[in-house]
């Protein structure tokens, strides 16, 4: 009866989707770091509420969006200040 486990089936099925789920995700949030480099207001910046729109309808979740954000507000602050 090897392999005709049936949480064995859900495991091999969940780790697959979490994995595809896992990438989009970061290749969402990317984007929205990119994005709020420039000005960090999505209401300034078309290419970031797009962002943002993008990534709700994908299921990011709202922290990891905010997160997201300040991360590339706080990169941008710092480069500022370097030179």
């Amino acid at each position: 009866m090897s392999g005709h486990n049936k949480w064995s089936q859900i495991k091999n099925q969940k780790g697959a989707a979490d994995k595809k789920r896992g990438q989009l995700f970061s290749k969402l949030l990317k984007a929205i770091s990119v994005a709020a480099k420039n000005e960090p207001n999505p209401d300034f910046n078309p290419r970031l509420r797009s962002a943002i729109e993008k990534a709700k309808e994908n299921n990011v979740p709202k922290e990891k969006i905010e997160r997201a954000i300040a991360r590339a507000a706080e990169e941008k602050n710092y480069d500022n200040t370097r030179h």
